[in-house]
């Protein structure tokens, strides 16, 4: 059961860091990766900075925070790529 939670969180983490960025539309699968490796991310960040996330919002927050960071890295690949 706790896998499909991650996997809902981890959608909507995505689409909302999708709407944050404001970047073109990454579709589920893309969005449901994104929120995923944002939980990660996320995770690691937040354990550096001392803090636990509790409960469902507090996993939905850090997945964001998490999706948010990885999408801005992806848009600095992809512009360097570029020029």
């Amino acid at each position: 059961m706790y896998f499909i939670w991650y996997l809902l969180i981890g959608l909507a983490a995505g689409w909302l860091a999708n709407l944050i960025v404001k970047g073109g539309s990454a579709g589920l699968l893309g969005n449901l990766i994104v929120g995923l490796v944002g939980g990660l991310l996320g995770g690691w960040i937040l354990s550096l900075l001392g803090l636990v996330p509790v409960g469902t919002l507090g996993s939905l927050a850090t997945a964001v925070i998490g999706a948010v960071v990885l999408l801005w890295i992806a848009a600095i690949v992809n512009h360097r790529r570029i020029r």
